[in-house]
């Protein structure tokens, strides 16, 4: 009997060559070990910790209470006011895009422009709002001399939760065309087609079927982006200079600052309120997009 050839077009292993398939994963399980799960190893074990390294749930406990309970709060209502415009908004940018053409170059420049857009943040981000509305900004500057239009009449809000609001917007509208549009791209358009010839128009149509079927992947799409504004950092320590109004500012303060020493610990317990909350955004985004998959 001729023993079996090894076959390399069909992906058949030389003798004496088998290797493990886990191996293959080693460097990606590497790569998270020592930019995930120690970094928040460390995160969870300070946050437990006094200053002489015994146990404690001050920390913790300095979450539920004064300005780092306020910071949690304005965090999460940034997020969540962000994220319901930018999922609306972006909604409505991928309704437009997908009733064109697959191939039109409307879409091409669209989702190419959101593919740049949505990793466009940090501190270039902010310098363009800078020097577009800010103090003397080209906007500003042309409002205010040829219309006699101050933005700042009223404050400084660029520094502040509403200038927040509008630049984190910016990088969120892009994230959601990117997330969304291969949803509305999964209604079948014998859907449609079955609706009329039932009766029913397009209110319809949405009310019963686009709607419920797209409802699962636009909340899912929303948590995504609660979540991406939440742990966004540097554009707001690019924009805000003084004071920590959210949280991730106030986590820079507790390990940086010159002022209060011995924050380090703090700023851990903050960094896990961090975690427990971007968790559960997207165990749920999990759920969310698991049940739209059984549409798909």
């Amino acid at each position: 009997m001729v023993a079996p050839v090894a076959n390399p077009a069909r992906g058949d292993a030389a003798p004496g060559r088998r290797w493990p398939a886990w191996l293959v994963v080693v460097p990606f399980l590497a790569y998270v070990g020592v930019f995930l799960v120690y970094p928040t190893a460390l995160v969870l074990i300070g946050a437990f910790q006094d200053a002489n390294g015994g146990f404690t749930l001050d920390n913790v406990g300095a979450l539920t209470r004064g300005v780092h309970l306020q910071a949690f709060l304005r965090s999460v209502e940034l997020s969540a006011l962000t994220a319901l415009l930018g999922a609306v908004l972006g909604a409505l940018l991928s309704w437009a895009v997908a009733a064109g053409r697959p191939d039109g170059l409307p879409r091409r420049v669209v989702v190419a422009g959101s593919g740049v857009l949505a990793q466009f943040g940090g501190v270039p981000l902010a310098f363009a709002f800078l020097a577009t509305v800010g103090f003397q900004g080209l906007v500003t500057q042309v409002l205010r001399e040829r219309f006699g239009v101050d933005l700042f009449a009223h404050g400084a809000w660029l520094f502040e939760l509403p200038g927040l609001t509008l630049v984190y917007t910016f990088f969120q509208v892009p994230l959601m065309v990117i997330v969304f549009l291969p949803a509305l791209d999964g209604l079948r358009p014998q859907w449609r087609e079955a609706v009329a010839s039932l009766g029913g128009n397009s209110w319809t149509y949405w009310r019963h079927v686009g709607g419920p079927v797209l409802l699962p992947a636009f909340l899912g799409a929303a948590l995504l982006l609660f979540a991406n504004a939440f742990s966004a950092y540097a554009t707001a320590a690019a924009l805000v200079s003084q004071g920590s109004p959210i949280v991730p500012l106030q986590i820079r303060g507790a390990l940086t600052g010159e002022v209060l020493l011995g924050q380090e610990n703090t700023g851990k317990a903050l960094g896990l309120g961090m975690v427990v909350v971007v968790a559960v955004a997207m165990g749920l985004h999990a759920l969310l997009q698991r049940r739209f998959a059984r549409w798909r």
